[in-house]
């Protein structure tokens, strides 16, 4: 199934403003849909279209970008390889997966310079260094960041085409939805929550509408995931990094510790790894942010950071790693809200989530309560001149101790501190509590 994606807007800007003066370069985890959404967009928007998926063309079609002296040769091998006639500026040819074929990324700049027709790349884990050594990287590269379905498109994919809309618009007027809307809201959710945004997952659960099925699909998405890593690091620890992301978060630390997941590992090589995830598209990264105030980026912290899982459905069956599968009783229990055990660790991976998927960096905060304890700020957002501090609860507990302290100390500097939380939109005092749905519109 072709889920609704809000990157196709992106797609259709970039073809309309840059009319084949720049490639488009869609990355973004393996998985999320980009080949998908990439070919739909050839299909609609051209004449004609050849995809090539480098990681299945043949060696004779990899070899044609090592000489581009005869583009005129390529083009022709090409339609006749994929049976296919290329037209004058109504045509695109796809990269697929480019960084299989790193000549053929390097080429973009002399195939963009002859200027016949459009050029889309897709790829995963393309800005590693081990696929990027021995290329120049084309400055004629537009990149567009893709993740996995937002809330909204999971919404949409599930029939509901207007309800976001509702939360938009009493958001926007700060009108509460009612309790029993909100239990309904918090609920949708939840199923967001374990099913994930990842598309073969979305199409498991409208399928079987059975989480047992899904859960099969996501184990096979992480296995994925383990395995390129352990290709990039045959040592296995930027594998186990990654599946050690539940149980750091579950650990409410105020860090990421890679020493207990690795052991003791060069601060050069630490570094490399994070590096490696990080641009896998696979994980969000928070930095601690040491004086907050705009522009965080200067004063971030690159050592002291938290790990999300970028999907937070991969997120939940990786938590529960420990079983050969993730039985329907635990996921009914988590739907519903039943499951006794402290969520806060998921709830904060899904705002990592829906932050940067609607273009937030992310930032946190920390500073002492006293000899012993500390205050947290989840994530910081930057608005205007402004900052918005963010804190995360797993129920309806309506103190902020944290945010409080943090207002007290940076008045000057604050905008709106918000709590998302399960209940409904209200006010307390200065600070906005926020249904954890509503975090996008933030």
């Amino acid at each position: 199934m072709v889920f609704k994606r809000k990157v196709y807007d992106c797609l259709k800007a970039w073809k309309e403003t840059a009319k084949g003066r720049t490639a488009l370069l869609l990355e973004g985890a393996r998985r999320i849909g980009k080949s998908t959404i990439v070919e739909e967009f050839a299909k609609r928007e051209y004449r004609s279209y050849i995809l090539i998926d480098f990681n299945e063309a043949s060696a004779e079609i990899k070899g044609l970008f090592d000489d581009l002296m005869d583009l005129d040769y390529i083009f022709l091998y090409l339609q006749n390889s994929y049976n296919t006639i290329l037209y004058k500026r109504e045509s695109v040819i796809v990269f697929d997966e480019v960084q299989q074929c790193p000549k053929a990324r390097q080429a973009i700049k002399y195939l963009v310079k002859d200027g016949r027709y459009d050029y889309m790349e897709t790829g995963s884990l393309i800005s590693i260094r081990k696929n990027t050594a021995d290329i120049s990287i084309p400055s004629e590269e537009h990149r567009v960041e893709m993740f996995p379905m937002d809330y909204e498109e999971f919404r949409w994919a599930m029939g509901d085409t207007t309800g976001y809309s509702l939360l938009r618009t009493l958001w926007e007027r700060r009108k509460p939805l009612g309790e029993g809307l909100n239990r309904q809201k918090m609920r949708e959710l939840r199923l967001y929550m374990l099913v994930g945004g990842m598309p073969q997952a979305i199409n498991a659960y409208l399928e079987t509408n059975n989480l047992g099925e899904v859960d099969v699909v996501k184990r096979q998405i992480v296995q994925l995931y383990a395995e390129n890593f352990r290709k990039i690091d045959p040592t296995g620890k930027l594998s186990k990094l990654f599946m050690a992301i539940p149980s750091q978060l579950s650990r409410n630390a105020m860090r990421y510790r890679p020493a207990p997941v690795v052991g003791k590992v060069k601060p050069d090589k630490m570094d490399e790894m994070l590096f490696c995830l990080e641009n896998s598209k696979t994980i969000n990264v928070a930095y601690h942010a040491d004086d907050p105030n705009v522009g965080m980026s200067l004063t971030a912290d690159y050592g002291k950071y938290k790990l999300y899982v970028g999907d937070t459905g991969l997120f939940v069956t990786m938590a529960f790693w420990d079983k050969a599968f993730t039985e329907n009783l635990i996921y009914q229990k988590l739907l519903n809200d039943k499951l006794s055990t402290n969520l806060g660790y998921v709830y904060e991976n899904l705002v990592a989530q829906m932050l940067r998927a609607t273009g937030n960096k992310l930032f946190y905060y920390t500073f002492p309560k006293d000899e012993t304890h500390f205050y947290e700020i989840d994530f910081l957002l930057s608005r205007g001149n402004k900052l918005c501090p963010i804190e995360v609860k797993s129920s309806g507990y309506k103190t902020h101790a944290s945010l409080d302290a943090f207002c007290r100390k940076y008045s000057a500097r604050l905008s709106h501190p918000y709590l998302l939380y399960t209940k409904d939109l209200q006010q307390d005092a200065e600070t906005c509590l926020v249904p954890m749905y509503m975090c996008p519109l933030l």
